[in-house]
């Protein structure tokens, strides 16, 4: 398993840390996170219909997707959520822990990201890093050198 931030150091990435306790949900999020700056994420991990393609999907907290929707913009069937199995196979996180950061530990390049335009006019945005007991808020360019990085096929939408 790679470290987050070693790998941030390496990239010469800045970042504030806020440790807070565990969240698994944007509630939860609401309750002990309300204080720390920047856009707030949500992130979908999802799979397509045959289970052959693997989607993370990075949004405001406060957004709704539209599944359907997203499967018709990515010429999908369907698109429905990864097992916690897949979860830990492709990101190394539990669920409750789902990052954008996570792309570290894709070594395949199997993860397509998918990144909502509404999250992405922040400056600054907030990340988990592999765990769901700390938030890292990492200026959009920084996050913008981070996935250069992974190689991922990067997708922006309005979701």
């Amino acid at each position: 398993m790679n470290n987050i931030y070693e790998i941030l150091k390496e990239l010469g990435i800045n970042y504030t840390e806020y440790t807070h306790p565990a969240v698994f949900t944007c509630e939860e999020s609401d309750i002990h996170c309300q204080h720390i700056p920047g856009g707030k994420s949500k992130n979908l991990f999802l799979r397509n219909k045959k289970g052959d393609k693997h989607y993370l999907v990075t949004l405001p907290a406060a957004k709704r997707a539209d599944l359907k929707n997203l499967a018709r913009l990515l010429s999908e069937q369907a698109l429905s959520f990864a097992s916690p199995e897949r979860l830990m196979k492709y990101l190394g996180v539990t669920p409750g822990s789902v990052t954008i950061l996570g792309l570290i530990n894709d070594a395949n390049k199997e993860v397509a990201v998918i990144i909502d335009e509404d999250l992405w006019k922040n400056q600054t945005v907030q990340y988990h890093p592999l765990t769901n007991t700390a938030t890292l808020v990492i200026e959009k360019n920084d996050l913008n050198r981070f996935l250069q990085w992974t190689r991922q096929t990067l997708l922006h939408l309005h979701i």
